[in-house]
């Protein structure tokens, strides 16, 4: 076994690796960007070294620098984890070429596999069904095209030399195709450094089976089973189980076979998985689809019902000894599901989200395990992958497991930055994913009922009361405005601060000469929703309050009228509200004789309240600044950032002319792609934005003006 192991990776991956190297007694070294000095896996490490500036392709895509760094530290190895350089060939070879051992499969392997096309004639020729597609390396945009129209739409475009979704199209239209190839070609070239692609023909409602493969340097290789990855969004797995519902003994035996003869086909050696998919859900037909020669992201399933640690394993066949096992010795225990939780918003389409974790709770216990990288006060940037963490659970069958994961997301706690996790309980509740009916299309066709129903009243309730008390958080006054009054500090009993009696003119509770106490009016705003405006006025010890709701609005997240949820017989009545305990993390109101129970953080300009994994970032907001600064423009003209990244093409001026729906920008952010394209014909009159530009979420990039007769209406 060796004595040090450089971990070429970050986020939670390294830490999980860092784990199994301290359980063994390995010394660990991390690596780390400068977006990543104060990162968890750089503190658990037991030393770590700066390889360069945030950029990945300075930092850890950098082979030079993690060679480098292995040197200075004594590593005998390296653990590439999965993603950047865990795939690349020349990573590989350059690890053997200074003498350190790669903690993965011999380059040949990688190469051979990480080239889609190669690797599909290669299993072919062992036996292994494949999909049908094109044939051939390095086709040109008019040979793809070619391909497609042969094979029919819809087509899949894939990048030869990389996986997990990144740069794959689904094409259905033969008119776009160029657009999707030009598109798909931009995201390999940027995730893989290749855009070499490859088309494949479609096939619907499919399911995702992959099975795990070991292999040792000995000519020993075993499958342990699969994982049924069917539940997908932009063609990435956000959950994961295994064994599948799908497969019984006989089939199972059959596909395991035939990745244990894909993995022999390329001399494999160490853990890999072998991709299959099942056309319209019928188990006695598959195709091999690809084989990833690395660690999956979802290994952990596989751990809790194999009781392997797959990690020590690749250490053991690394350092060269033999498996301890046979595939007779493979036994599989119980049900495991994953639950990946991604910086991301479902409601805007799974566009990548950003901020600084203000609080954290993540669920462990006997039957729930968490894979993370996050501690509080990390920043999430746009520049890395939006994975922040995975929630596995296990249970002696397949339906405790999914109610274990469901109640570990919500207690899992995220605040400061947007997530997933509400929204992948709600995907496990169901009913096809409860009876196990699964296919890729799940997700995506029945998104609408995957959403929440806007946002609940009782979130700008808390915030309101918050902000009647003077605990609410307010940005401070811009230069587009004039000094905005603050609100008062919390004041003790008989109006005294401390040192003496209060102005009551100075107070805002809403108190006036010999009357009822005046409404206050609070405004607030949450990303990608319309202002919201909430009136409170005191009543003794509590308060009352009225909602007014924003108007209606076809998306799915606009929030529902006030007394929609039980707050009042109608918007003229007032909810009774006060808060019952607030601590730095917890807060408690009552609204109308209901408490409601918060997780609860700061932000500069405003408060993140969460609850069952959903989380809400209620802004203050300022009706005149938003005029003056057209943050509040929107409309039909107006094109923003859909998410926080890097404007990578923009390919109008102002005075340009553009057709409705004509693609404009690209917006680039956490290896995704977001096309902004002309909501209507018009004339480009405002342009904010150049290649290069990091925008904000909501930030305004450029205004399409429409003709005098073609007013949109």
């Amino acid at each position: 076994m060796f004595s040090t192991v450089l971990v070429a990776n970050r986020g939670e991956i390294a830490v999980r690796v860092i784990r199994t190297l301290r359980e063994l007694g390995v010394r660990s070294v991390a690596v780390f960007s400068d977006a990543d000095a104060d990162a968890r896996h750089v503190r658990e490490a037991d030393t770590a070294v700066r390889i360069g500036p945030a950029a990945a392709a300075e930092s850890y895509l950098s082979v030079p620098k993690l060679i480098d760094a292995a040197r200075r530290t004594g590593a005998e190895a390296i653990h590439p984890g999965y993603g950047f350089l865990a795939e690349n060939a020349a990573f590989a070879a350059a690890c053997a070429e200074a003498g350190l051992v790669f903690i993965g499969p011999p380059a040949s392997a990688i190469s051979l596999m990480g080239d889609k096309i190669r690797a599909k004639e290669t299993v072919r020729a062992a036996g292994v069904p494949v999909v049908p597609g094109s044939s051939g390396s390095g086709l040109s945009d008019a040979e793809l095209t070619a391909a497609a129209r042969e094979i029919g739409m819809p087509v899949l475009l894939k990048p030869s030399a990389g996986g997990g979704g990144k740069g794959m199209r689904l094409v259905r239209d033969e008119a776009v195709l160029g657009d999707e190839i030009a598109a798909a070609r931009r995201e390999a070239r940027s995730s893989f450094g290749d855009d070499t692609l490859l088309v494949e023909r479609w096939i619907d409602r499919p399911r995702h089976i992959e099975i795990q493969v070991l292999a040792d340097g000995h000519g020993n290789v075993v499958h342990l089973g699969e994982r049924e990855c069917s539940l997908q969004r932009r063609h990435q797995k956000i959950i994961e189980e295994a064994p599948s519902v799908l497969l019984d003994e006989k089939t199972r035996a059959a596909m395991g076979e035939a990745a244990v003869n894909a993995a022999r086909s390329c001399g494999y050696v160490g853990a890999g998985t072998v991709e299959f998919i099942v056309p319209g859900g019928d188990p006695s037909a598959y195709y091999f689809m690809e084989m990833n020669t690395r660690l999956q992201v979802e290994h952990p399933v596989t751990e809790l019902i194999t009781g392997l640690d797959l990690v020590e394993q690749q250490l053991r066949v690394a350092s060269g000894e033999a498996l301890a096992f046979d595939q007779s010795e493979v036994t599989l225990t119980g049900h495991a599901v994953e639950a990946r939780v991604c910086a991301e918003d479902p409601a805007r389409g799974f566009l990548p989200s950003g901020g600084t974790v203000l609080a954290l709770s993540e669920p462990s216990s006997p039957s729930v395990r968490t894979d993370s990288g996050l501690t509080t006060g990390v920043p999430v940037g746009s520049t890395y992958d939006p994975m922040l963490s995975k929630v596995i659970a296990y249970g002696p069958d397949r339906a405790s497991a999914l109610r274990t994961l469901r109640a570990a997301l919500a207690d899992t706690v995220i605040l400061g930055v947007q997530t997933n996790a509400g929204f992948l309980r709600r995907l496990l509740a169901h009913p096809s994913v409860v009876t196990g009916d699964l296919d890729t299309g799940l997700v995506e066709r029945d998104l609408a009922s995957l959403l929440p129903e806007g946002v609940p009243a009782e979130v700008y309730a808390a915030a309101a009361l918050l902000a009647a008390e003077g605990s609410f958080p307010h940005p401070a006054p811009s230069r587009n405005r004039g000094l905005r009054p603050q609100p008062p500090a919390p004041q003790t009993p008989g109006g005294l601060d401390g040192g003496g009696w209060v102005d009551p003119f100075g107070v805002a509770d809403g108190w006036r000469l010999g009357g009822t106490p005046a409404w206050t009016v609070h405004h607030f705003r949450l990303p990608g929703q319309d202002p919201v405006e909430v009136r409170t006025r005191a009543r003794g010890t509590s308060y009352e309050l009225l909602l007014e709701a924003p108007p209606a609005r076809p998306a799915l997240s606009a929030p529902p009228a006030f007394e929609a949820r039980g707050l009042g017989q109608s918007p003229s009545t007032p909810a009774a509200g006060r808060i019952v305990t607030r601590t730095p993390d917890r807060l408690t109101v009552e609204l109308d004789g209901l408490t409601h129970t918060f997780a609860y953080a700061s932000s500069p300009d405003g408060v993140w309240l969460g609850r069952d994994g959903d989380s809400w970032h209620v802004q203050s907001h300022d009706p005149v600044e938003a005029s003056l600064t057209g943050a509040g423009r929107g409309g039909a003209d107006t094109l923003a950032a859909p998410m926080p990244g890097t404007v990578t093409v923009v390919k109008v001026a102002v005075g340009d002319t553009v057709a409705a729906g004509q693609r404009l920008l690209v917006v680039e952010a956490m290896k995704m792609e977001h096309v902004i394209s002309a909501p209507h014909a018009g004339t480009v009159t405002e342009l904010d934005v150049s290649p290069g530009s990091t925008v904000a979420m909501d930030q305004v990039l450029a205004v399409i003006t429409p003709d005098a007769e073609e007013e949109p209406s």
